[in-house]
């Protein structure tokens, strides 16, 4: 299962950032980029187009790509194949240092030897800048990331969150239009990654940079994302809003991957964009889909535990059965109930824990409902090349 979180968490990336005075932003476009290391296909004809000033994080399992797709468009890794443009150049060819490309490693890559400031200042003096010039820009790259007073420092004299916020400051210190960052959270203890997730996203609307993200962070990526490109495989699943993956998830891949949620197989007996499912022997439900379905085919009822009802909450709902509780997991706010059902496949429920009648004892047999809007009917990721997978069209 996948993080026990709900689209509740994710921040609002409707509104267009609004950039300080005299910064640029870029578009990024990737037409079939490949990158094969011998008969190992990495990543498999990826195509993508990032808005200017927009914030997409490429979200995936370790050997999804996503990371080598990363370093193809840094230039650290030339593709196989394909073409990268950055508002509409063609940069395939070209060096790191000739991309104007701002990049946050996985693990900060800052010299030791140096001071804060000096760290900061170095792609400033490798462009030969006037000294004057260098030492305005860097000190105001550090008042972005909130360190002016830590410039005589040397990065073992910070903790992990301050070294990620120097790491960021060389970054952008140049002012690239555009923004690459590796994991650059996953070092940092969960309450120091989530206060650096709300950070970066206010250096970014300050700065308006166009940002690509990559993190294996499902919670993460939901939070920071304007869209999210779901890989696996070396291959794009899904594109998207983050409620978008949510609630409408393309595939079983990506309804297992962002977010907890029930996976019920069953097998259509109604066909059309709402068929009916039978989920089990004499139980059979309604659920919304991407695509028409034809009777007698498998396929997955997603269910994301919060829409889950139980008991007397569950009479009202369109769709019930009856199950037995295997156990119930409390976890603060909300308790986690297992509910196995007919058919021998487990339920899982989020009721919030607000101070009514608890939801039974673990073997009672429960009511369970729900309606059918919240739910979502898809096949599996292999399900072949003819099943439309929702963002895939030209962005």
């Amino acid at each position: 299962m996948g993080a026990n979180f709900a689209p509740a968490a994710v921040a609002d990336r409707s509104a267009t950032p609004t950039a300080d005075a005299g910064a640029s932003t870029s578009s990024l476009r990737l037409d079939s980029i490949c990158k094969q290391y011998g008969s190992f296909g990495a990543v498999k004809s990826v195509s993508l187009e990032v808005r200017q000033g927009e914030f997409v994080t490429l979200l995936g399992p370790s050997g999804s790509g996503k990371t080598t797709t990363l370093m193809m468009i840094a230039g650290f890794v030339d593709p196989s194949s394909g073409r990268i443009y950055v508002d509409g150049r063609d940069v395939t060819e070209a060096p790191p240092h000739r991309r104007n490309i701002g990049m946050v490693f996985q693990n900060y890559a800052l010299f030791p030897h140096l001071t804060v400031f000096k760290n900061v200042a170095f792609p400033l003096d490798v462009r030969k800048l006037p000294a004057a010039e260098v030492r305005a820009r860097t000190m105001e790259a550090l008042d972005i990331v909130k360190l002016a007073d830590l410039g005589d420092r040397y990065p073992t004299q910070l903790s992990g969150g301050q070294q990620q916020r120097v790491a960021l400051a060389r970054a952008i210190v140049f002012r690239p239009p555009l923004l690459l960052m590796d994991e650059p959270l996953g070092a940092l203890d969960k309450k120091l990654r989530e206060h650096m997730q709300i950070e970066l996203l206010k250096i970014q609307d300050r700065l308006g940079v166009t940002v690509i993200y990559v993190t294996h962070d499902q919670e993460e990526a939901l939070v920071m994302s304007d869209r999210v490109v779901v890989m696996a495989d070396g291959v794009i699943q899904q594109i998207g809003r983050p409620d978008e993956l949510y609630r409408r998830p393309g595939n079983r891949f990506v309804a297992d991957f962002v977010g907890e949620t029930n996976i019920l197989e069953g097998r259509i007996t109604g066909e059309g964009s709402m068929p009916t499912l039978a989920i089990a022997p004499g139980v059979q439900v309604r659920a919304p889909s991407n695509r028409s379905w034809k009777g007698g085919e498998r396929a997955f009822l997603i269910l994301r535990p919060e829409c889950v009802r139980i008991g007397l909450r569950a009479e009202p709902c369109a769709n019930r059965l009856e199950g037995a509780i295997e156990r119930v997991i409390y976890v603060g706010d909300v308790s986690r109930v297992l509910i196995t059902l007919p058919s021998g496949q487990t339920l899982i429920a989020k009721v919030q824990n607000s101070g009514d009648a608890g939801v039974g004892e673990v073997g009672d047999v429960v009511c369970v409902g729900w309606d059918s809007d919240p739910t979502w009917v898809v096949a599996d990721a292999n399900a072949g090349a003819q099943d439309a997978i929702p963002g895939m069209e030209t962005q």
